[in-house]
């Protein structure tokens, strides 16, 4: 419960904020290494060494930086690299890639293996429920994470997409220039 009301807190906080400066450049490179080392530990917790454990991939480090709000690139980057992980099996494989866009703008992918997403879930899963029943987190797939995530976004002229994949989820963010 107490996650529900800090998600919908900062959700809230995000509605009404302007867009972030583009005087704060974000390291990309530091940001990785401390998502990277979240998942891990993310991972270590639900996959013991003595389990099946996740192969979790991290594409090279960026070798750009982008500007915006360090914090909130970082929790949207975290959300949907320990989303991948939270619902992606012992053995499954995780992947993660930046990639500089032509236009100088940047794309991150996050790839699993896990169960994917049912399209009964794809039309409304950045959306806000109208009602959060019992359950419905876990099988929303982050509950209002991903709509954080959109929001975090957004405000940075980027946006969000789930992309089809042959099997797991592939999440896709882009950011403008």
């Amino acid at each position: 419960m107490q996650t529900l009301v800090n998600d919908l807190l900062t959700l809230s906080r995000l509605e009404g904020s302007p867009l972030p400066g583009a005087g704060e450049a974000i390291d990309l490179r530091a940001l990785m290494t401390q998502c990277e080392a979240e998942a891990r530990g993310l991972s270590n917790l639900m996959h013991p060494a003595d389990e099946r454990p996740q192969t979790l991939r991290f594409g090279a480090a960026p070798m750009f930086d982008l500007t915006g709000s360090a914090n909130e690139l970082r929790s949207a980057v975290s959300n949907l690299i320990n989303n991948a992980v939270r619902y992606t099996p012992g053995g499954g494989l995780i992947e993660v890639q930046w990639q500089r866009l032509p236009d100088g703008g940047a794309r991150l992918v996050v790839t699993d293996s896990g169960p994917g997403i049912g399209s009964e879930l794809r039309a409304t899963l950045f959306e806000r429920p109208s009602v959060l029943a019992p359950g419905a987190q876990s099988a929303s797939r982050g509950g209002l994470g991903l709509m954080i995530v959109r929001r975090m976004l957004q405000l940075h002229g980027g946006d969000i997409r789930l992309l089809d994949a042959p099997a797991g989820a592939c999440f896709q963010f882009t950011l403008p220039v």
